[in-house]
């Protein structure tokens, strides 16, 4: 491409490395190549015993084994939605979905982190009431089965932790799972106070442990996924610093509409309006910011609008040196702080 003559006001919007292949190997969140046959086979080890829990939590009449049986449902409830997310997530961007459906992983996560909360507050209700009222456990059945819960939990959680866990919905998965063995292992401790002791109440106190793994989960899934929904800053990556580190590059007189979010797990991206001191190189300036955000901040899906200084679209020239303030009106609505090398405010 040939260079624009000094002070031609340009655009260069750089979403990808452009070599052979489009995206210069960066990864877009859960992978078309993930395993699913790790996922399937943890879904039906949990899937069996749920059936075989929830039969014997009836019979027994545990509250605790019961609230693991809701749980790893929606653990399960979990791995299944992350199966269809990354199927969704493999189709290609087309039409009015520029982005393809990467973000479907991110709706079923609220949707899983829902889930948990509400069954979280079902299992407590009930706790409260039996805590109240106690009524006659089978030790013996709590115990074996909760024993059998555990060895079922370290056999998933092998699985999932050989499949693709940049995507937020298997990592939670894999999160659930683990919160699930310790509750079985509290769950088999009760089991061997009732046993030994008959105090049925403990069987009540090993739900609630478990209603507290599952809040846990669930505002930990919501927090994480409404960020995303929301577009803020992937965690780790500080806007203010960033702009203050752009604009302090050579040729660099100022750097707005600076915005950083995270279009699914694990792909953060920038766009951003910078602006290059008159006679500065833009395509050279465009250069050394990209090579910046990948090698500093792993960001490589950007886009940068550059501009020279003294030609901003429908604005007259305004020198570098007339203030802190952004040299030339951009926008009619600006986006965040104005960043320049002088000290400024954020």
């Amino acid at each position: 491409m040939g260079e624009f003559p000094v002070g031609h006001a340009h655009t260069h919007h750089d979403g990808h490395d452009h070599q052979a292949g489009g995206h210069g190997g960066h990864s877009h969140g859960v992978s078309a190549d993930a395993d699913r046959r790790w996922l399937s086979l943890a879904l039906v080890l949990i899937g069996v015993f749920i059936s075989v829990e929830t039969a014997i939590a009836f019979v027994s009449g545990s509250l605790a084994l019961l609230s693991d049986a809701v749980h790893m449902l929606t653990d399960a409830f979990s791995i299944v939605l992350a199966l269809v997310a990354m199927r969704l997530a493999a189709r290609p961007a087309k039409g009015t979905y520029t982005f393809g459906l990467k973000r479907v992983e991110i709706l079923s996560a609220q949707a899983n982190g829902l889930t948990l909360l509400l069954a979280a507050v079902w299992l407590a209700y009930e706790a409260v009431v039996r805590l109240l009222h106690p009524p006659e456990v089978t030790g013996w059945m709590v115990l074996a089965t909760a024993l059998t819960g555990v060895a079922v939990n370290l056999a998933a959680t092998w699985c999932l932790s050989k499949a693709n866990r940049a995507s937020l919905n298997v990592e939670g998965a894999y999160q659930h799972i683990l919160n699930d063995l310790f509750a079985f292992i509290g769950t088999a401790v009760a089991g061997v106070v009732v046993m030994t002791t008959g105090f049925a109440r403990a069987d009540t106190i090993a739900t609630l442990f478990v209603v507290v793994l599952m809040v846990k989960a669930g505002c930990g899934l919501l927090r994480d996924s409404g960020r995303i929904l929301l577009e803020a800053a992937p965690a780790g990556l500080d806007p203010d610093a960033i702009g203050d580190r752009l604009a302090a590059a050579p040729d660099v007189a100022e750097v707005h509409d600076l915005h950083i979010w995270t279009i699914t797990s694990g792909e953060p991206a920038l766009s951003a309006h910078v602006m290059v001191h008159p006679g500065g190189d833009c395509h050279a300036v465009r250069r050394g910011l990209d090579a910046l955000l990948a090698e500093a901040y792993g960001v490589t899906h950007t886009t940068l609008q550059i501009d020279h200084e003294d030609h901003a679209p429908g604005a007259a020239a305004v020198p570098a040196s007339a203030g802190a303030g952004p040299a030339t009106p951009h926008c009619a609505n600006g986006h965040g702080p104005t960043h320049r090398r002088e000290p400024h405010a954020h």
